[in-house]
């Protein structure tokens, strides 16, 4: 009976050494692959260093304290804009998080907030406009689907201004 009792306590210490040691290799294995892309180097192209930044993608749930806040009426735009030039010069997309506002800096990134619906998105303002008298932002149409008047055409929004990008003027070109 003895011998019985020593095996099952061998059997116990056995099992839980292994355990421990399976849970070692685990985390051992996590945090180097953890700090191998920590510590990744720049992306080389040619005798330049590619600086790779991470793009933050802002949290509306997130509380972030605005620089301005304004209401105004929101249409939106799609199809007949698709592919063409922006004013600050990239590509529109109809299914991108962006925004067109007549005197916002270019690339400043506002939240934006159906009033009726409560629903808000994130997006960054990428084009002039819109032009039609008594409207003060178009948003993409893929925007005005997620705030929940695509089909309404337009809709009163609260308008958030987030972060505004720096000035060219306080940070010269090297």
């Amino acid at each position: 009976m003895k011998d019985l009792a020593k095996l099952l306590i061998n059997a116990k210490l056995t099992r839980a050494v292994i355990a421990t040691a399976a849970v070692g290799v685990i985390l051992l294995a996590a945090a180097s692959s953890t700090a191998r892309i920590e510590s990744a180097a720049p992306a080389q192209l040619g005798d330049q260093a590619l600086l790779q930044t991470e793009l933050a993608t802002p949290n509306p749930k997130l509380g972030t304290k605005p620089i301005r806040t304004f209401v105004c009426l929101s249409s939106w735009y799609g199809a007949d804009f698709d592919g063409q030039l922006t004013a600050d010069g990239e590509i529109y997309d109809m299914y991108g998080q962006t925004a067109a506002h007549p005197t916002l800096p270019l690339g400043s990134v506002v939240r934006v907030m159906n009033l009726r619906t409560r629903r808000s998105a994130i997006v960054r303002i990428n084009d002039r406009g819109p032009y039609v008298p008594g409207r003060d932002l178009d948003v993409s149409y893929q925007v005005a689907r997620e705030l929940g008047f695509a089909r309404r055409g337009t809709a009163r929004v609260r308008v958030e201004l987030l972060k505004v990008p720096p000035s060219k003027a306080t940070h010269p070109a090297n």
